[in-house]
């Protein structure tokens, strides 16, 4: 019965070994890779930036603590007081400018990383920032989805717009695609912008060994579900990925390729994983984005259905 027993435990010995070995692999080649973008004169002007940004994020860090949630959203429908940036989409597009946007933030993280995020879209006149908390004590990307569903039926209910726009940075990005591909959230989420979202998982969750870094490793059970079929998703996906991403790794596991879903995938030189929702760039492209939602600036997409302005 010993022998039997060892026996048996002999493959999954040998399995775990093989897959801690892929990971280490997998990290020196990413290493090599991040090097690489690094020697640049972008690289290091990235570089430089993100350990601005997070010395600033430190300090902003106990601030996004307080409460679970916070909204910026305009009180009527006054326009005088406006800057003409933020005049010129209320004026032209009021669907637009007033569809409700709901920031997610990553693992171990709160919503003060949009700090400079969330002040830009509402410079560039979206009326209704909603920006939510999870536990960093979070174990389950299933379980995390389910409690942002929650969210955005609560935004729903609040402001009468039957579909809203999330971005998500980082594992919130995963949050949301679990929720609008395997929890019908796609009923609710127009567009859905990811910022270094680990969607082929990342190679440093072999680092740590509990129920969420497991789910975030390439190959999980977790992902293998997310890789499956999507049936008529209407949620459009817009996703940013760099190459100086030092948390998802190899960086392009953040790019995201499926063939149910409409995606834009979006490639940056040069800038770290926490810098992603300060860039200027990321900044003025989902701007542009959310305000027209393609060259045309029809609100209809391929495989998106139209936002309807409030419910009746």
């Amino acid at each position: 019965m010993a022998v039997a027993a060892r026996a048996a435990e002999t493959p999954r010995a040998v399995g775990a070994a093989g897959e801690e070995s892929r990971g280490h692999r997998g990290v020196l080649d990413a290493a090599r890779d991040v090097v690489g973008a690094l020697l640049t004169p972008t690289g290091l002007a990235g570089a430089a930036l993100e350990a601005t940004w997070m010395g600033l994020h430190l300090g902003l860090y106990p601030l996004g603590l307080l409460g679970s949630r916070a909204s910026d959203r305009r009180q009527g429908y006054r326009l005088e007081h406006l800057p003409p940036s933020q005049r010129g989409l209320a004026i032209h597009d009021v669907e637009a400018a007033e569809t409700p946007i709901l920031l997610v933030h990553g693992m171990v993280d709160n919503r003060s990383i949009f700090t400079v995020l969330r002040r830009g879209l509402v410079r560039r006149g979206f009326g209704q920032i909603e920006t939510m908390n999870y536990s960093i004590l979070t174990g389950d990307i299933r379980a995390a989805a389910a409690r942002l569903g929650a969210e955005v039926e609560r935004i729903v209910e609040e402001t009468g717009y039957e579909r809203i726009h999330v971005i998500g940075h980082s594992m919130g990005g995963l949050i949301a695609r679990y929720y609008v591909t395997r929890l019908g959230g796609d009923a609710h989420v127009h567009t859905l912008v990811t910022l270094g979202t680990p969607h082929a998982g990342s190679i440093w969750a072999y680092g740590w060994n509990n129920g969420l870094t497991r789910q975030l490793r390439p190959g999980s059970a977790l992902m293998e579900e997310l890789a499956g079929p999507v049936s008529d998703c209407q949620t459009r996906f817009i996703v940013y990925w760099s190459d100086l991403d030092q948390v998802v790794v190899p960086q392009r596991n953040a790019a995201l390729h499926h063939e149910d879903l409409n995606v834009h995938n979006i490639a940056l030189h040069g800038v770290g994983h926490m810098s992603l929702p300060i860039t200027a760039t990321v900044v003025h492209g989902i701007s542009a984005a959310l305000a027209h939602l393609d060259s045309s600036g029809a609100t209809v997409t391929p495989g998106v259905s139209a936002l309807r302005t409030r419910r009746h």
